[in-house]
């Protein structure tokens, strides 16, 4: 009984997987209308996120002048803030010399 039951199983699992993995047919290529449909929300979620990081950006340096007003008006000392570090320029590999012009064989 128990055999059966596993056997039972195992072949509605594999039939399930089976179906599940069935090849569906490919979609249909986007239409000139959904392609600049496409395009608009590209450029609308690159404004989106541009105007995101901006005022990131804002409310950040606000917290920071807060912070720094709040240390100053009880008096304590802080240190600046220290910014991110740039990035060294890369440097430019090193010019091999020139040989020495060979002296003129007479």
């Amino acid at each position: 009984m128990m055999k059966l039951r596993a056997l039972l199983i195992a072949g509605m699992a594999f039939a399930t997987f089976g179906v599940a993995v069935a090849k569906l047919p490919p979609a249909p290529p986007p239409t000139d209308a959904q392609k600049a449909a496409a395009e608009e929300k590209k450029v609308k979620d690159a404004a989106a996120a541009q105007l995101t990081s901006q005022q990131l950006e804002k409310s950040m340096d606000r917290a920071a002048a807060n912070y720094f007003a709040d240390m100053k008006a009880k008096g304590k000392a802080v240190p600046p803030p220290q910014l991110a570090a740039a990035a060294p320029a890369p440097k430019a590999p090193a010019a091999k010399a020139a040989p020495a012009p060979a002296a003129a064989k007479k």
